[in-house]
């Protein structure tokens, strides 16, 4: 069973659906029994950091994530702001996070002309090979919508980039934990195809 991690923040049932289109069991849930007999776990978000890492603690979500994630090796795949929430540190809020990878969250600073928040498709660019890109085009474009960025400390946690301004980390992988800066859910085939791949891991 997959289960989401419903922390208040994300499109829960966009992901939900999109993997249900791979026959594919599934469930939302913030129940910690749920999470401790999960196979895999998707962390979604959308919104602020601080409210989302607030919001576990409140659901007492953080041990047993921990333990699930860090003693277990259970897969988990962070989407969006759920990706954010592994880094030690986050700019938004000036707040700790989960420190399951070696890196900070940044803002992006408007400079020559630039939007933010990074708005729109945009593609990648591979850095290391994975069986989890599998069927993947060789240059993806993928959905994003964020005004933060994650910095990895240690480069082999990166499996691809893409440029916003300047190259930023969207795609991290260390041992079980996964990672997308973009919106899975709102990418179309490639974004149902990556979800399904890491199901299927």
């Amino acid at each position: 069973m997959i289960v989401i991690i419903n922390h208040g923040l994300g499109n829960l049932k966009g992901i939900l659906h999109k993997i249900e289109k791979g026959n594919i069991k599934a469930k939302i849930s913030n129940d910690p029994n749920d999470i401790i007999t999960a196979d895999k776990l998707i962390l979604p978000g959308v919104g602020s950091f601080r409210t989302a890492i607030e919001n576990m603690r409140k659901l007492s979500l953080v041990d047993v994530l921990n333990n699930k994630v860090v003693i277990q090796k259970t897969p988990i795949l962070g989407v969006c702001l759920g990706m954010q929430l592994f880094t030690k540190f986050s700019e938004e809020g000036n707040c700790e996070g989960l420190g399951w990878i070696d890196g900070i969250t940044k803002k992006f600073i408007a400079k020559n002309r630039l939007k933010v928040p990074h708005m729109g498709w945009n593609k990648l660019e591979f850095i290391k090979k994975s069986s989890w890109f599998n069927g993947i085009d060789d240059i993806p474009y993928f959905y994003f919508v964020h005004s933060y960025f994650v910095t990895c400390h240690d480069k082999n946690d990166v499996l691809a980039t893409t440029f916003y301004d300047h190259d930023f980390v969207s795609v991290i992988n260390r041992e079980n934990i996964f990672g997308v800066q973009f919106h899975t859910e709102k990418s179309h085939q490639q974004g149902i195809r990556l979800l399904h791949n890491f199901c299927n891991l």
